[in-house]
């Protein structure tokens, strides 16, 4: 049996195994923010320490920032802080910062890839969980914290045990009105929440196949929601045209050298897995979660479960899902009126995200009960957007249109919800007070189920509003 993506990338990028049982490894590209990166400078300045690669690190700005406004002095000191830390240290240490001042700012996730950085074959880190959503391409993605963000700073390496890979072979076609969002919602509600610790995924089959990059971005973004260190999918043609002459990807003869190494490092037919486990994307439907985490999610036409059919272990946390949410046992999610409409995150505000929300919107209206808003990935997909008139289309609906940011997916910014509120959100986590107010309820779904739901003012079924 052959070797798979993920060993191969790892076996490349292995430096030696150390006393621990750990593996030193490599990491070929590390991006940084304002919220877990200052400590970890301050930790070099204790040590009299400098970056090792500056070149290999880059910065941007997002959780923090205003989407209303992004005028400064933020009117959130401790924002202000962050923010004036992190021009600080890139300064410092001579590393490339996508900030407010240029045409580059937006989530880490989003940015990374639109500018090429994100490669095929490339062990990637960054201070924060969804570096995942990297894996896309082929590449190896973790979420690391504070001290590991001060070791790969100092010494480009950083300890990690190997995990094993579970290869998830999605079959068949999606339906109309069925989306990436729903692909990884039944993943997490099929294996649960800590069915991916010790592994990562490799998200592979027909139905993978057909995805596009922005969508495959979506599954390897929610791999942390289902407990998996990682999410990549096998690099292909489709992975080749979009990393091709991006500005920081491999240009003339040196990216045709690349795609020959992205070839080589792709798992074959014969790869060998520690676990398979099989989806048929053509049964599946919109999905949607009932409850405080991504695993509390049910296709829109089926009814919330009975406490007596939840196993034994996740019956408690079933119980405090209802009694947070208000919801009853054995309903249907269908009907249920919302509150906010929230189109945004590193999950699901790229161009292709907000084209199909805009294509359902046009000639719609908000409802008078909901307040709506789209925010952006980042700068250059705002400017995209721009060009194909689509802010005028979510204007034209009730819709505010933002600036670039995380917003309300983790509300460290102005963007949260008012006490118990409940929120249509295309983002990747459900928790209590994640947006913002410990009683605020989320609903997490797709682009579209969110357009659908801020128009008719509740949850629908997006396919029967086509």
């Amino acid at each position: 049996m052959a070797e798979n993506l993920f060993n191969k990338v790892w076996d490349l990028h292995k430096v030696k195994r150390l006393e621990s049982g750990q593996d030193q490894l490599f990491i070929g590209l590390h991006l940084i923010h304002e919220v877990t990166s200052p400590q970890a400078f301050d930790m070099l300045r204790e040590r009299g320490l400098k970056v090792l690669y500056p070149d290999r690190t880059f910065a941007t700005v997002d959780h923090i920032v205003p989407t209303a406004s992004q005028e400064r002095p933020f009117g959130d000191q401790l924002a202000e802080e962050m923010m004036q830390a992190l021009e600080r240290n890139t300064a410092e240490h001579g590393i490339e910062f996508f900030g407010l001042h240029t045409e580059h700012q937006g989530i880490v996730h989003i940015i990374g890839p639109e500018l090429g950085l994100t490669q095929p074959g490339m062990t990637i880190a960054c201070g924060d969980s969804h570096t995942s959503t990297h894996g896309a391409f082929g590449s190896i993605g973790f979420g690391i914290g504070t001290s590991q963000i001060r070791d790969v700073l100092a010494t480009q390496c950083m300890a990690i045990s190997r995990p094993k890979v579970r290869k998830i072979d999605v079959s068949g076609s999606l339906s109309r009105g069925v989306y990436a969002k729903d692909i990884i919602l039944k993943i997490i509600a099929s294996l649960g929440v800590h069915g991916g610790i010790g592994y990562a995924y490799e998200y592979a089959g027909e139905a993978v196949r057909a995805l596009s990059m922005e969508e495959r971005m979506t599954i390897c973004n929610m791999s942390i929601e289902g407990g998996a260190r990682v999410g990549y999918v096998s690099p292909d043609q489709t992975s080749y045209e979009y990393v091709k002459g991006r500005r920081y990807a491999p240009q003339g003869e040196s990216y045709d050298r690349a795609v020959e190494y992205w070839k080589s490092i792709a798992s074959p037919e014969d790869a060998e897995y520690d676990d398979v486990f099989e989806l048929d994307a053509g049964q599946l439907e919109p999905m949607v979660t009932w409850g405080i985490n991504p695993g509390q999610a049910i296709g829109i036409s089926e009814p919330t479960p009975r406490i007596a059919s939840v196993d034994r272990g996740h019956r408690e946390v079933a119980e405090k899902a209802y009694a947070h949410m208000g919801f009853n046992e054995g309903e249907p999610m269908q009907g249920k009126p919302i509150d906010i409409a929230f189109l945004g995150s590193c999950t699901n505000a790229r161009i292709s995200d907000l084209r199909e929300a805009a294509r359902y919107l046009q000639g719609k209206r908000v409802a008078s009960s909901v307040k709506a808003f789209v925010v952006p990935g980042s700068r250059q997909v705002a400017k995209q957007a721009e060009a194909e008139g689509l802010p005028q289309i979510f204007a034209d609906a009730g819709f505010e249109w933002r600036g670039a940011g995380c917003s309300m997916c983790l509300a460290m910014n102005p963007d949260k919800l008012e006490g118990r509120q409940l929120c249509a959100s295309s983002s990747n986590r459900n928790f209590i007070g994640r947006q913002g107010s410990p009683t605020g309820r989320t609903v997490l779904m797709s682009p579209a189920m969110v357009a659908a739901a801020a128009v008719t003012g509740k949850i629908v079924d997006i396919r029967e509003h086509l």
